[in-house]
């Protein structure tokens, strides 16, 4: 009965965590779309940091409850399930996806820079302050060139900022900015902490019911759930003829992953990074990113590509779990 009442209380606090994430995101947008932000800088920051706030939020619970250990199984965790699961899927379902020249030649450098970043900063068994300090100027480094090199919001992000920005225009029209945003900004963010709070006592609880570590559920159960939603948006977008979209999810989402969600965190308490996490899951980690860019070096990642990527997470998996 206790595993029962903590599972669905996993499920619940995750279930609000993605949401209230959604309507945050959601939000900001319209607020930054009323004090004329451009479009575009609004799509590679709070679009792209909307994609990993679910990841952040709990993250930070994480540190802040004395758990650390679980961010590093978040991070890893999600960005495996981004490449091998959310990539695969898209793959097997779109059977073709085809990769922008701008995404090879200048983001999957940047992840994989970012993911040796990781491999190597976390090899000692912490995360410090000041690695956590370095991280995040790397990343904004990183939104920094985006925004100067003026390059193209994909179409699901233009038609998303374009549709905000007319509702935006008639809110304006009535005299000014309808206070709801803020108020649905401050009510989300406030759901925001709660439900990751939720989330990682669910984790803990069940960790210590079944006897594993919460670093293993963050790397599983909490990657795969807070993958869903970008799952599912990359199937709608596929079977609309959409298929950048994927491809760049993936590689914004694993960036911001690796530099911000390990990045912020770290800015409340050094980092604990578990022994078979520094064995295991940050060799393979790096490793399956590798696999990334040389499965799209031919600017395309099949269907018969995305099938071998499954079945190399659902072994993840089984060796997480300990199944294999």
């Amino acid at each position: 009965m206790e595993i029962l009442q903590w599972s669905a209380l996993f499920a619940i606090a995750l279930a609000a965590l993605i949401k209230s994430a959604d309507i945050f995101t959601d939000n900001a947008e319209k607020i930054g779309l009323h004090f004329r932000i451009p479009p575009f800088i609004i799509g590679v920051t709070i679009i792209a940091l909307g994609t990993s706030l679910p990841e952040l939020a709990s993250s930070i619970v994480a540190v802040t409850s004395g758990h650390s250990e679980i961010v590093i199984g978040n991070v890893a965790g999600s960005n495996m399930a981004n490449i091998l699961l959310v990539l695969a899927i898209t793959a097997i379902v779109g059977k073709h996806l085809y990769v922008d020249k701008d995404i090879i030649n200048i983001d999957l450098p940047i992840l994989l820079g970012s993911s040796i970043f990781l491999f190597l900063t976390v090899m000692d068994g912490d995360f410090t302050f000041a690695e956590g300090i370095l991280a995040i100027l790397i990343l904004i480094t990183y939104i920094i060139y985006n925004v100067k090199s003026h390059r193209k919001i994909n179409p699901k992000d233009k038609r998303q900022l374009s549709k905000e920005k007319q509702e935006v225009k008639k809110e304006e029209k009535k005299g000014k900015l309808s206070i709801k945003y803020p108020l649905y900004l401050l009510a989300s963010g406030v759901a925001l902490y709660f439900s990751a709070d939720y989330l990682i006592h669910s984790v803990i609880k069940l960790s210590e019911i079944f006897e594993v570590g919460k670093e293993i559920i963050a790397v599983s159960a909490i990657a795969i759930g807070t993958s869903l939603p970008e799952l599912v948006v990359s199937i709608v977008a596929v079977r609309k003829g959409k298929v950048d979209i994927a491809i760049g999810n993936v590689t914004g989402s694993n960036i911001f992953n690796a530099l911000g969600v390990m990045g912020i965190p770290a800015l409340f308490g050094t980092l604990t990074i578990p022994l078979d996490i520094i064995a295991f899951t940050i060799p393979a980690l790096l490793l399956t990113t590798i696999l990334y860019l040389f499965v799209t070096m031919d600017k395309q990642v099949s269907q018969w590509e995305g099938i071998t990527l499954l079945v190399l997470y659902i072994a993840f998996i089984g060796k997480i779990l300990g199944l294999i």
